[in-house]
């Protein structure tokens, strides 16, 4: 098996090993083995391909960390036929949320999720992918 080096926060090792002992893992290793498998699975989903869909991107951040809002708003300009709504709030007394609204095609939307994941200083990235053609037809309402 190919060692890799993997550069992060101490606090992140920390839960990593956390999480190991709590879930019955051999170690770091493995958990970021399945982590790694999990998140490459993750937009390879056969059933979304070709298909115009709907996602909602929720991001957390200390407000303190101006580069993440930077980002997100250079995120938000970049990608303008992707994002179709977007809404900045704050959460307690020192974090900020980003919510995101996206209407596309698979590739582009992971590329935008990707991207955010790759933004250093969040604190916490959540997403969900869905189809848009599954709603059904508009019902009139009587």
């Amino acid at each position: 098996m190919t060692v890799v080096s993997v550069s992060m926060p101490e606090e992140l090792v920390e839960r990593i090993d956390a999480f190991a002992d709590e879930h019955g893992y051999t170690g770091r290793s493995e958990v970021v083995r399945d982590a790694s498998r999990s998140l490459l699975g993750e937009f390879e989903d056969k059933r979304l391909e070709n298909r115009d869909l709907m996602a909602v991107v929720t991001v957390i951040f200390d407000y303190e960390t101006t580069s993440v809002e930077e980002r997100m708003m250079g995120l938000r300009h970049d990608y303008e036929g992707l994002v179709a709504a977007n809404f900045h709030s704050h959460v307690g007394s020192h974090y900020c949320m980003e919510l995101f609204v996206l209407e596309g095609r698979l590739e582009p939307i992971s590329t935008f999720v990707g991207k955010i994941r790759a933004t250093q200083d969040t604190l916490s990235v959540d997403y969900s992918v869905m189809p848009v053609d599954e709603f059904g037809p508009a019902v009139p309402s009587e």
